[in-house]
């Protein structure tokens, strides 16, 4: 006898769909630990548990997803800078600044260093793009340091003859080395050892007081 019992006809409804912010928050942990060029699609989807499919649907392009894993990582990990700088003091507030980036860049439950202080510093001409884009990001974190330095001799605090481009640039060029050197394997120890001695220098900066 024939059988005449046929299987029910398979779904083809929609993919399942993912948490779009769950798997953004991995593709920014992703790029932080191999940079720009370093994750590949393959890493990026594997890592989000997801096809590349899902992925472009998601996000577009890889440097769409980039350009969001940046936000994500200011957002959510470079938040700390913003809190520091609004410290009343600007060498307290400095020093909060530093003090919590050893922190951060050492964490041992994310990549270590900063996403954005030492990324896409060479790459191919095809990513120009995305290298020109995260160089701007470090401007803004440039002037950031320069408009708090230049509250802070508007408030008195610090000396009207300070160079205030040079004292931004030494910030920054500190918080860059952090970063490279936590990579290379600093302790959160061995950097808040450095934070202390730059601390000294800029606490050089300050206005002296007024004596009779």
């Amino acid at each position: 006898m024939k059988n005449t019992t046929s299987n029910p006809p398979r779904s083809r409804g929609r993919p399942r769909a993912f948490d779009r912010s769950a798997a953004l928050a991995i593709a920014g942990k992703t790029f932080w630990q191999f940079g720009y060029e370093g994750a590949s699609i393959a890493e990026l989807t594997a890592a989000m548990g997801i096809t590349p499919q899902s992925l472009y649907a998601a996000f577009t392009s890889k440097a769409d997803l980039y350009r969001e894993a940046l936000d994500w990582y200011q957002s959510e990990v470079g938040a700390f800078a913003v809190a520091a700088l609004q410290e009343e003091d600007v060498v307290a507030a400095f020093e909060q600044l530093l003090m919590e980036a050893a922190k951060q860049f050492c964490r041992p439950d994310r990549p270590r260093g900063c996403m954005i202080s030492t990324a896409v510093l060479t790459c191919a001409r095809d990513n120009d793009a995305i290298a020109d884009m995260v160089a701007q990001e470090r401007a803004a974190t440039m002037n950031a340091l320069r408009d708090r330095i230049e509250q802070g001799i508007s408030q008195g605090q610090l000396s009207v003859d300070t160079n205030v481009a040079a004292l931004a640039r030494f910030v920054g060029a500190i918080i860059q080395g952090m970063s490279v050197q936590a990579r290379d394997g600093a302790t959160e120890k061995d950097l808040k050892a450095v934070v202390e001695l730059v601390i000294d220098q800029i606490g050089r900066f300050r206005t002296l007081p007024v004596t009779t």
